[in-house]
């Protein structure tokens, strides 16, 4: 009997304690989720509020990015103070093991310095059409560490941030007007002439193609197989495709309908009969 009040002793003592640890754990476990969810909204009301401001969409979306870390961390230090885990304590231990983990993730790091010098210099926009780091899309969102570009077949590249700034970055999209470079061919019997006209007149009555500046056509090298010309119109961006692809229609029904033609590479061959 004396074991079992011993024992009923001990409950009591502990029981206040063991209380209160899983009111202070509940708790903590309510402000981490809640926080994180609040966090989230605020992030993404943030963003909404800068494209509103016509604030270009790669910008608010690294902007929501650093402010939800930065409450994510905020809600995790109020979690951990909740639970009764000495904060201060805590942000020198994480400040020593930040160090360490700095060095172990310098290639996150790298892209996440990648990303505020992208911001910064704005090497492009959302919705800029651009090759780099070997990819060729639109750039759809620039986050903390990588940024997403969508190719023209619908695909979602995630390029890590560095990547794009550690090498070349062909902007498309940043001029109002690109230039049109198109090599045609004609077979060394047809009318230069001739082949040259069928092209001004093409040009000539295509709208998309800008007066200013003049459209270059002139005979760039004499070949192997053909006579080359360059074609060089110019165009606004928008239009650079379509132009390119009903140029080159357009040139080679006129070039049929007109007899100049359009050699493919051949090649002479001369047999010699030795007498013996």
């Amino acid at each position: 009997m004396n074991e079992l009040e011993a024992l009923f002793e001990q409950g009591s003592e502990w029981m206040p304690w063991l209380v209160d640890t899983v009111i202070n754990l509940s708790i903590g476990l309510i402000v981490f989720f809640v926080g994180k969810f609040v966090a989230a909204k605020v992030s993404h009301w943030c963003e909404k509020r800068l494209l509103k401001a016509s604030v270009d969409q790669a910008v608010a979306g690294f902007a929501s990015s650093i402010l939800y870390a930065l409450m994510f961390a905020g809600v995790a230090l109020m979690a951990l103070g909740q639970i009764g885990v000495e904060t201060t304590s805590f942000i020198a231990i994480l400040g020593a093991a930040g160090l360490a983990v700095g060095l172990a993730l310098q290639g996150s790091l790298s892209n996440f310095a990648s990303g505020v010098l992208i911001i910064l210099l704005r090497p492009f926009r959302s919705g800029d059409f651009i090759d780099a780091g070997g990819q060729m899309g639109t750039v759809n969102r620039i986050e903390l560490f990588h940024t997403y570009l969508k190719t023209p077949d619908n695909r979602v590249i995630i390029m890590p941030n560095s990547s794009i700034m550690d090498g070349s970055i062909v902007n498309f999209s940043r001029e109002a007007t690109r230039r049109l470079d198109l090599v045609i061919g004609i077979s060394y019997d047809a009318d230069i002439r001739l082949a040259k006209q069928i092209m001004e007149d093409i040009v000539s009555a295509d709208e998309r193609i800008l007066k200013e500046p003049s459209c270059l056509i002139a005979v760039s090298e004499l070949a192997d197989s053909s006579v080359n010309f360059f074609l060089r119109p110019w165009v606004a961006s928008g239009d650079y495709w379509a132009v390119r692809a009903d140029l080159l229609e357009k040139i080679k029904y006129a070039f049929d309908e007109r007899g100049v033609g359009i050699p493919y590479p051949q090649m002479d061959v001369h047999v010699h009969k030795q007498e013996s």
